[in-house]
């Protein structure tokens, strides 16, 4: 939005990253100055020398995706809460170490590592050190996405289509429906196993097939009982989306002339 873009389109790798496609005529012709500009201005956690980070003044991230995703709520998994303890600021290291082995859980951890900083930002111990975001920064260096700056910029750099095959999972690289994102599970995105199987049923139903029918229909048809139909839903829209896009502006600059 900050950058005048309105046609993403979202896709899961088949492994562990997502693709954010920008269809926008005028950003498909930034060039890669401009491409790399972008991402640093969308790198929100920056790193100074020593490690030292900006502070961000800013609303809470969002703590209830962070619970129970990076730190499990289950009594017998620590996550990564297990083994952190916050190397600043330098007086809460000691008292943490002393306290981490007696809570049962990572949930009972981070509650405690807010609640210390909570007292920071309040004018308890620490106020001499200015205000503490060390709660806010951990969140984020966790949550916030990592993004791939030469694969932004580069105008000749190698992409991986929408609906083409991770190489390492077989899973299928869908687009994602942003308005039912929270019920993606990745696990569960169409494999070419899978597929193979659902268009091998389909084939062997025992429906009354048109004499008629040619195979490339034959098959466009049988591709909607897989599990790939709703994600193709998505691109259809996606597209159906820009090309409304391009006939209204197409029709604005008609009525210029």
């Amino acid at each position: 939005e900050d950058l005048g873009v309105r046609h993403r389109l979202w896709v899961y790798s088949g492994r562990r990253g997502v693709h954010c496609w920008v269809c926008d005529d005028a950003v498909r012709k930034w060039s890669p100055a401009l491409r790399a500009a972008a991402v640093e201005y969308l790198s929100l956690v920056k790193v100074r020398a020593r490690g030292a980070r900006d502070p961000l003044p800013t609303p809470d991230p969002g703590e209830g995706g962070f619970v129970g995703v990076w730190i499990p709520p289950d009594p017998g998994e620590h996550g990564f809460m297990g083994v952190w303890i916050p190397p600043d600021p330098a007086q809460h290291r000691e008292p943490l170490q002393a306290e981490f082995p007696k809570k049962k859980d990572s949930v009972q951890r981070w509650e405690l590592l807010r609640g210390r900083m909570e007292r920071t930002r309040a004018g308890g111990r620490g106020a001499a050190l200015g205000p503490c975001y060390a709660d806010w920064e951990v969140m984020l260096q966790f949550c916030f996405p990592r993004l791939d700056i030469n694969v932004s910029k580069g105008l000749g750099h190698l992409l991986k289509s929408p609906f083409s095959v991770h190489p390492k999972t077989g899973r299928v690289s869908v687009p994602l429906d942003l308005q039912r994102l929270d019920q993606f599970d990745p696990f569960a995105v169409p494999t070419i196993t899978s597929l193979c199987h659902e268009l091998d049923t389909a084939g062997s139903d025992g429906e009354q097939e048109d004499v008629g029918e040619t195979e490339p229909k034959r098959r466009m048809r049988d591709y909607k009982k897989t599990g790939l139909a709703p994600y193709v839903r998505v691109f259809e829209q996606f597209v159906e989306g820009m090309e409304s896009a391009r006939r209204g502006e197409r029709i604005r600059r008609s009525g210029e002339c």
